[in-house]
């Protein structure tokens, strides 16, 4: 019996993503992203289909996600760039797990410890994690004195652009230029330098650097609005199957506070998934899902388990199975228009999946 809610996953449409994008964005090397459960998808499953589609390196966000992907076999190279303040390195130096370094106390840990590999992380101007250009001199000078004692491995120098704008970027750049310029005085020039993420990585080819970074586009959505025609295609289905159907009269209301009534004689279904699930709230009234190929609207509030969707008069029956998002190319929504019924973007959407959804493998 399948899951009452689940997203159904395809392995072979990540993979074919990161081979396409890498030839959108060539570069020595590139890495897919997969922290956040691989977007919701499932991180193991998600980084296998990466190195499948030719990924070398696999990012994510900190050090547990990093041990979940060694725990589920994954060999190849893995960063992890953000770190509790008194972070324990020692068993991700154990697992060979590279880290990025934004702070010059987690460079004395690592060194305290020994033999880790590690990626310097420099805000350009994004404003978020990374040494800051006050504090950039001391965290290269330290750097440097230890990979030249052989304590630690400067393998890479990273960051991350803002995307505001072309120009913004190209700034951003620049700074890279510099923070690396800076770098070389100490007598030391890392082989991985990137700070492209999936957007810039196409749009800006002069960034590109020795690595680029595919995060939401490796799983076909759109990582900015002038890059929605990219040629991936959704690796994720949400569906369940309907509960339970039911006739209302005209001026009848649906789920909380009554802000849908019927204007006319018609029949509900109810779609065991709610904000629980993932399935924005902000998106009460707005939404569309499809069952058996046809598109009927979310009426009513979104509530923590359920929503109703308005079926007319077509033959809809108990058990049909409901799809939220997954490929337009089936006549199903996608994320991204999910994202903008909700006034949020595809990454928010991915990624809310609740623990009770379980993830399958798509057969398509």
């Amino acid at each position: 019996m399948m899951p009452l809610r689940r997203a159904l996953v395809d392995s072979d449409a990540i993979s074919a993503n990161v081979a396409h994008l890498r030839t959108l964005a060539p570069a020595v090397h590139t890495m897919v992203v997969v922290k956040a459960d691989g977007y919701g998808h499932g991180a193991v499953r998600a980084a296998r289909a990466a190195l499948a589609g030719g990924a070398t390196w696999l990012g994510v966000a900190d050090i547990a996600e990093a041990l979940e992907l060694r725990a589920g076999g994954i060999t190849a190279p893995v960063l992890a760039w953000l770190h509790a303040p008194a972070e324990d390195f020692r068993a991700a130096c154990a697992a060979n797990i590279t880290i990025g370094v934004s702070r010059i106390e987690q460079l004395e840990a690592l060194a305290a410890i020994g033999g880790a590999t590690v990626h310097l992380k420099v805000d350009t101007g994004l404003g978020r994690n990374g040494v800051g250009a006050q504090e950039r001199d001391a965290l290269f000078a330290r750097a440097a004195q230890l990979h030249h004692a052989r304590v630690i491995t400067l393998e890479g120098v990273m960051s991350h652009v803002a995307g505001t704008s072309r120009a913004s970027d190209m700034a951003q750049g620049d700074d890279f230029l510099v923070a690396m310029a800076e770098l070389r005085e100490h007598g030391v020039e890392p082989e991985l330098r990137h700070l492209t993420a999936s957007a810039a990585s196409i749009l800006h080819e002069s960034l590109r650097g020795t690595m680029v970074r595919f995060g939401i586009a490796a799983y076909g959505i759109a990582p900015s609005p002038e890059l929605t025609d990219i040629g991936v295609r959704p690796a994720m289905r949400l569906e369940t199957e309907i509960a339970l159907t039911k006739r209302l009269r005209a001026g009848d209301g649906v789920s909380y506070d009554h802000t849908w009534q019927a204007e006319a004689d018609t029949t509900v279904a109810l779609v065991p998934l709610g904000y629980a699930d993932g399935v924005p709230r902000q998106s009460s009234g707005n939404g569309w899902v499809e069952i058996t190929g046809v598109r009927y609207p979310v009426v009513g509030r979104v509530a923590m388990d359920q929503i109703v969707v308005n079926v007319g008069d077509d033959d809809i029956r108990v058990g049909d199975r409901v799809a939220l998002w997954g490929d337009p190319a089936d006549g199903t929504p996608s994320a991204a228009e999910w994202a903008a019924w909700s006034d949020t973007i595809g990454y928010d959407v991915v990624t809310g999946l609740g623990r009770r959804v379980a993830r399958l493998e798509w057969q398509r």
